[in-house]
């Protein structure tokens, strides 16, 4: 299978936002990497971003924004009808490719993440969202549907935790001592203080609380185990909502877990989540592996610039060829 030209993926995350360029075998040529790329936090900001990733693909690539035959941009904050419209029409503007796309992040997640672009997804980083994809085509994600997040969402559970537990709600846990320390407080009425004050400053960000709340889950802790048991049920609970939503319920669909918190190496947050499925749909497999998100962008361009035709074995094993190095992913 040929067709003429390159193709651009894009992933616009909540933290950074990462382009590829690839010729119509699937083989990248050039990368390049953003900031922040979500329209709700700042559009503007989340333009330059992209604007950023995309100019410094091409440039890699030695190519020209002519150059491109599809493109398509996995974005967070890509939600609602007007939001779809708006950065279809920046990217028509910008002149990315003969045909355009822009799709959810989760969505982008779950066809980097299945070999067949089917099953669901649940993808846990700073914020969370669901995808999932029938074989007939149907999709759908989660979108402000969605209600369990992520790491910030698991970070303020933390924080509760460690202020009820000082007074004397719940049981004392271990999580007080590692939160202390990662804010350097030497006592729990000092950190509560340090993010509530009036004027105040946060000591820093509530979502590099996650990994201090799975370690602790992990080491043994009695409301860290808690907290990241709910967290996986409730995450589960929308996972069936998303298969149900696209007709694999009652059918043996592939589950994937993604994005920061999900790689932690505790399994107890990946466990509860296929627990609580497997509860309703106890022929689900929890499935690890696949790419980077920006991989399932190329994937969706690969397609569209060909036609809709699919050689979705070729064109994985040659983006799985000439991916970018780790480091141009790291958070």
């Amino acid at each position: 299978m040929s067709a003429p030209g390159l193709v651009l993926g894009i992933d616009a995350g909540n933290t950074k936002t990462v382009a590829l360029v690839a010729d119509a075998a699937g083989r990248v040529l050039g990368w390049g990497r953003g900031g922040r790329g979500n329209i709700y936090v700042s559009k503007r900001d989340a333009l330059a971003a992209i604007d950023r990733a995309v100019l410094g693909a091409l440039a890699m690539a030695g190519a020209r924004a002519s150059d491109l035959r599809a493109a398509v941009l996995s974005a967070t904050g890509a939600d609602w009808p007007e939001d779809f419209a708006l950065l279809e029409a920046e990217l028509t503007s910008r002149g990315w490719g003969e045909s355009r796309e822009v799709v959810n992040d989760a969505v982008g997640a779950l066809h980097a993440a299945s070999p067949s672009g089917t099953g669901v997804i649940v993808a846990c980083g700073t914020s969370a969202g669901i995808a999932a994809a029938a074989p007939d085509g149907q999709t759908w994600h989660t979108s402000y549907w969605q209600e369990p997040e992520g790491a910030e969402e698991l970070g303020e559970a933390t924080l509760r935790a460690v202020y009820r537990a000082e007074l004397g709600l719940d049981p004392p846990t271990a999580l007080t001592g590692r939160v202390l320390a990662l804010y350097r407080m030497g006592s729990v009425e000092a950190l509560l203080h340090a993010f509530t004050r009036r004027g105040r400053r946060p000591p820093g960000r509530v979502g590099r609380l996650a990994r201090v709340l799975l370690d602790a889950a992990d080491g043994g802790d009695g409301t860290a185990a808690r907290l990241v048991r709910e967290h996986g049920e409730a995450l589960g609970d929308y996972a069936l909502v998303a298969a149900r939503r696209v007709g694999l319920g009652g059918a043996d669909f592939d589950l994937y877990a993604a994005g920061g918190v999900m790689r932690h190496p505790s399994p107890l947050l990946r466990g509860a989540l296929l627990a609580r499925v497997q509860q309703c749909e106890p022929g689900v497999t929890l499935r690890s592996g696949g790419f980077e998100p920006v991989a399932g962008a190329a994937l969706l361009a690969l397609r569209a610039a060909h036609g809709g035709a699919d050689d979705l074995g070729g064109w994985r094993a040659a983006l799985e060829e000439t991916l970018p190095p780790e480091t141009l992913f790291r958070t």
